[in-house]
């Protein structure tokens, strides 16, 4: 990115008030970089910590496998899963508050006995998987703040940065060497001047 200006004392004092802006906001993005980083980390935790959750209460069940035959899987539904926001770094996420489930009405007598203890399993074993992907979508969101995040450190660090300073150093140099040229026309007047005199 070429930063435009002129070789005015204006357009320096714009380049070095930017520069400025530039280099106090860019510890302040680096330290959000390294706590979207670090939250992202923590969402994959605990994402593939439900994952181990879900295949041991999975594999805890794998004997009942036979039995799950007998169990009427519509007497349980999600009626509805009630998520907060919390901003974490500035980016809005998922937290899971509460999932209401439905259970359909049902005779003790017609179904297994081990319906109600099926029914807490269906419940807990959901609850695992909705929690999960709570996890993942928080990790995605946080992970594409992060992304944007980064790119906004290496504008600021790669690219802006060095090119205020870049354009700073040009200016000052040109009115350096603007500064000593006229001083020395000024030198050649004053001895021709001298010279004419004499």
């Amino acid at each position: 990115m070429a930063i435009k200006f002129q070789f005015n004392k204006t357009a320096l004092q714009e380049l070095n008030k930017q520069l400025i802006i530039r280099e106090r906001a860019l510890p302040t993005i680096k330290n959000k970089e390294t706590a979207l980083r670090m939250e992202v980390k923590k969402a994959r935790d605990d994402a593939h910590e439900r994952d181990r959750n879900l295949a041991l209460k999975l594999a805890e069940y794998e004997q009942m496998v036979e039995l799950w035959g007998e169990f009427d899987p519509s007497l349980l539904s999600i009626k509805d899963v009630q998520l907060a926001v919390k901003k974490i770094a500035g980016v809005k996420t998922p937290v899971l508050e509460k999932i209401d489930f439905q259970i359909s009405k049902f005779s003790l007598f017609n179904e297994p006995a081990w319906t109600m203890d099926g029914l807490q399993i269906l419940k807990e074993l959901a609850g695992i998987a909705i929690e999960r992907e709570v996890f993942l979508r928080k990790m995605e969101l946080l992970d594409v703040a992060r992304r944007k995040t980064t790119q906004k450190v290496n504008l600021y660090e790669k690219v802006q940065i060095p090119g205020y300073q870049d354009a700073i150093r040009k200016i000052k140099r040109f009115m350096e060497d603007e500064e000593n040229l006229s001083k020395s026309a000024q030198k050649i007047l004053k001895n021709r001047q001298q010279e004419d005199q004499t």
